[in-house]
């Protein structure tokens, strides 16, 4: 079936804003979890008086701050492509969609603004406890920050609190509550605020596992080697534990989403098996060469023996059902439109409502939904369900990354702990040359999200296709091709400044402070 809308210049508009994302989630992460390295740093220096841990604030901050310049400059122009690109999104879903991104701006950006400022500013005009008061506001800032945006992100995905309403043809909010204690918005924030934990612990760790194989800045690097591996032995921990409950949720309010990432074709009898590897067949509607754990995928989606996870096959036919029950829904809202204002045409509305979202699907195909054919109808039920392969080698792409790091915090400071780290030139050297890793896992966490939601620009109310701009495909491909020059020219400069100010290291804060001091005389002794 030919769709009547140009799916390319739609593409290029999704690109565009992939594009921006993923390359503003390169700077975000890191500055998440640094900050609170940094707190921990500057708790011990405050407490113990000594200074090497002040040193260590101050070196681990500039990268930082560094990061944070970059990460406020790519981050601007994300809000920007809402109303460039995605102009009817914002005219549907923006009195909903707005509201956590101004209250980020407003209190969470602003806070996290002014204490950064303080933090490089204040080192010699506060006291010592002012000054880690001011590193803490700018972690729980940073911190506040993701929540908001998260909020606004998890209302995309499971649009709680709200409503369409027929006289201004807008979702509307009903509940501000629901929209941040949505389930799913919660299950995203400490999920992804902890992944920038193992993110930012792997950054730490990385570098000060390169000083320690160089044999340079031996009492600095060890000491930051055993923070980041600690803290970053708690966080893996919490990010696996934490993508469990995000499975969960998926298996309550995201069937689809759950189904493609697990392969699920058809409906099994309770307990699912998990697709541990396999080649997905979208042709067939099978998985080539699975590998099946038994019982586990009911487990993590149902937390039960006995329920059912629905396949794709099964949702597929569901949607079709909606889609029809979307056709009355559409026919009755232009009834509406054009003034029938009766108890029975209102009460029809209200029946099919929350169905109207599956009924614009249609429009993909015909600008009078009503009008769809049989044909049209089964090509709109096929589109509700996203390709398998993709989501399905992405997740298990990421959760593999997951585990990998488990196991590189896990042997740090069990061999850190041991007092043997310097011996393990194997691993030290994993640990730089893997550096990257927590990057690409987050990066593959942001592709699961967002392409297992489609088609739907905001979950079951707002097609993709539907919310983009009219715009003209040369606009898209300067446009995208503008972004992509500028953003990877800023990515140059992060890359080459992080790998300046490191090689410089810490001694450069007082030449030569670390540089001789013996490996005996650097191991972090219990009592510091």
């Amino acid at each position: 079936m030919e769709p009547i809308y140009d799916d390319l210049f739609v593409n290029l508009s999704r690109w565009q804003f992939a594009a921006t994302a993923l390359y503003h989630f390169l700077f975000v992460p890191l500055t998440l979890g640094i900050t609170w390295i940094l707190v921990i740093m500057e708790s011990v220096y405050v407490m113990t008086g000594k200074e090497i841990y002040k040193d260590m604030t101050k070196f681990w901050g500039k990268l930082f701050g560094i990061n944070f310049a970059l990460g406020v400059t790519t981050g601007l122009t994300m809000e920007f492509q809402f109303g460039t690109n995605w102009s009817y999104y914002s005219h549907y879903v923006g009195d909903v969609f707005g509201a956590p991104l101004a209250i980020e701006g407003l209190m969470a950006f602003f806070l996290e603004s002014t204490f950064v400022g303080l933090f490089f500013l204040g080192w010699d005009k506060l006291t010592k406890r002012q000054h880690l008061a001011v590193t803490f506001f700018t972690a729980l800032g940073s911190n506040l920050s993701a929540l908001w945006i998260l909020v606004a992100n998890g209302w995309m995905q499971n649009p709680a609190g709200s409503e369409f309403s027929a006289e201004t043809m807008r979702m509307e909010m009903t509940n501000f509550a629901e929209v941040v204690l949505n389930p799913v918005a919660q299950v995203k924030f400490v999920h992804t605020v902890a992944a920038g934990y193992v993110t930012a612990s792997m950054f730490v760790i990385g570098i000060s596992a390169w000083y320690i194989l160089k044999g340079r800045d031996l009492a600095f690097a060890k000491r930051s080697f055993a923070v980041a591996a600690g803290f970053g032995l708690a966080s893996s921990l919490a990010v696996i534990v934490l993508g469990d409950e995000s499975g969960y949720e998926l298996g309550d309010v995201q069937k689809v989403k759950l189904a493609a990432i697990e392969a699920e074709y058809h409906t099994e009898e309770a307990p699912a098996g998990f697709n541990l590897v396999g080649w997905p067949n979208d042709k067939e509607k099978k998985v080539d060469f699975a590998v099946k754990i038994p019982w586990v995928m009911g487990l993590i989606a149902t937390r039960s023996v006995s329920e059912e996870v629905i396949g794709l096959t099964e949702l597929e036919a569901r949607h079709e059902t909606r889609i029809r029950s979307g056709m009355i829904a559409y026919d009755y809202l232009t009834k509406l439109r054009a003034g029938d204002k009766s108890e029975a045409t209102v009460a029809a509305f209200e029946e099919h409502k929350a169905d109207l979202g599956y009924g614009l699907m249609l429009k993909r195909y015909t600008d009078n939904p009503t009008e769809a054919t049989e044909e049209m109808i089964k090509a709109a039920a096929a589109d509700s369900i996203p390709s398998v392969p993709y989501l399905f080698w992405s997740f298990r792409i990421m959760v593999g990354f997951g585990f990998l790091m488990l196991g590189y915090f896990g042997l740090s400071f069990y061999y850190n702990a041991k007092g043997v780290i310097e011996n393990k030139r194997w691993l030290l050297t994993l640990l730089v040359i893997s550096i990257p890793v927590p990057w690409l896992a987050c990066e593959l966490g942001w592709f699961v999200a967002e392409y297992g939601r489609q088609p739907w620009a905001i979950g079951e109310v707002l097609p993709t296709f539907l919310a983009a701009s009219s715009l003209t495909i040369a606009d898209l491909i300067f446009s995208l091709a503008g972004f992509l020059t500028f953003y990877t020219f800023l990515l140059v400069i992060e890359i080459y400044l992080m790998f300046k100010f490191a090689r410089l290291g810490p001694s450069s804060l007082h030449t030569g402070r670390y540089h001789h001091e013996q490996s005996a005389k650097s191991s972090l002794a219990p009592a510091e």
